[in-house]
């Protein structure tokens, strides 16, 4: 079992940045595929980020590719999700997701992923 705890979030600008960070506690993250997915009002969750159970391999949604960037810190069992550039499209519950037997092929599918957290809430606005 994995508990997944996201935080970070909040009002920026458009233009702005963020840095979330989803904490894992009960086991050590760096053996799971972990993922950042957003979901707006009215619409579907949608796939922003994700890097292999390795590490090896990160993708990236075209819409997020270049401004933001996973990463992964294994001392402290914490994923981070920093977001350049901000744009109001932006604007969005953000949630993390673990999943062992993830392969690269599948990383951008939700249904792929045993575990989520709570999400947290950014909004980019003026």
């Amino acid at each position: 079992q994995v508990l997944l705890v996201e935080s970070g979030g909040e009002l920026v600008q458009p233009g702005g940045s963020l840095r979330l960070s989803c904490a894992a506690s009960g086991r050590t993250i760096s053996r799971y595929a972990v993922a950042w997915f957003r979901q707006a009002p009215g619409k579907e969750r949608e796939f922003v980020a994700a890097f292999s159970r390795s590490g090896g391999f990160t993708y990236y949604a075209d819409s997020v590719k270049g401004r933001f960037t996973i990463s992964r810190d294994n001392a402290r069992n914490t994923v981070y999700l920093q977001m350049n550039s901000l744009k109001p499209e932006d604007t969005a519950v953000y949630s993390c997701a673990a999943g062992q037997g993830v392969i690269t092929s599948n990383l951008r599918n939700r249904a792929a992923y045993d575990y989520w957290g709570q999400g947290t809430q950014v909004t980019v606005s003026t």
